[in-house]
């Protein structure tokens, strides 16, 4: 762990200021978040004299306690972590790495097509939320299990989201391998696998791909001769664009 610690912060810096690191924080420590000036505190950590103590009964505990289901073990021990708070910095990084090895553990597999380290920081808000909430608790850590879980599920449903783009994308190249289509039209259209932002229209289509108004209206005259966009029938002043659906089968 001082291991990981010491590579998170090579230089012995977190941003301008000097930190403590390869080793358990000396100081004082309290969670906070938002801009200088503006911070939130979310939590008042232990005194530094109750680090080591602490961390040596959640090490014992992480390493030889087999009694818990390894997800719940995973969720536990992100908040333990996190409540100690044992570094000077880069407790957050930690604590999600502890979540994945124990996740990871739980599913006896080297591979997984999901993050929930990624999932936290989308959720960050409602993660400080919860954390806030429940460090009060006297004990009882329920609401923050039920958030990791639905965390989880949220972490495996982008997941399964992300791969049927994927898959989509692949069935979409495959179907039309054999069709000419010029750089700015294979651009424009892995936008649309990617989640294109509103609608497609000919001057969007000059912008993406820094190109004029009749040359993009050329290249989307093509697609729609060629079966891959269609017009929709929005109306308005502007024409609207979009891709031909092709469901995998």
């Amino acid at each position: 762990m001082f291991g990981w610690h010491a590579a998170l912060f090579p230089t012995g810096f977190s941003g301008p200021y000097k930190i403590e690191v390869g080793q358990y924080r000396t100081g004082e420590m309290q969670v906070v978040s938002g801009v200088m000036g503006k911070e939130k505190v979310h939590y008042e950590a232990l005194k530094p004299e109750f680090v080591k103590p602490e961390m040596d009964k959640f090490l014992d505990w992480f390493n030889n306690d087999n009694s818990l289901d390894l997800v719940l073990k995973g969720a536990v021990a992100h908040f333990w972590f996190i409540i100690i708070h044992p570094f000077d910095d880069g407790n957050g990084r930690i604590a999600r790495a502890i979540t994945d090895m124990l996740l990871a553990r739980a599913e006896d597999s080297g591979e997984r097509f999901y993050s929930m380290s990624s999932q936290i920081l989308i959720e960050r808000k409602q993660y400080y939320e919860v954390l806030q909430k429940v460090q009060h608790s006297e004990g009882d850590i329920t609401q923050w299990l039920e958030w990791f879980l639905y965390c989880l599920k949220n972490a495996t449903l982008a997941s399964e989201n992300s791969t049927q783009k994927i898959l989509h994308n692949g069935a979409f190249w495959k179907r039309h391998e054999h069709i000419p289509i010029n750089a700015r039209q294979r651009q424009v259209l892995n936008k649309f696998f990617d989640g294109f932002d509103g609608k497609l229209q000919t001057s969007k289509w000059a912008k993406i791909t820094k190109t004029s108004t009749d040359t993009a209206l050329s290249d989307i005259k093509d697609l729609v001769s060629k079966g891959i966009l269609q017009q929709t029938n929005d109306g308005g002043r502007n024409s609207n664009y979009e891709l031909i659906d092709l469901k995998l089968e």
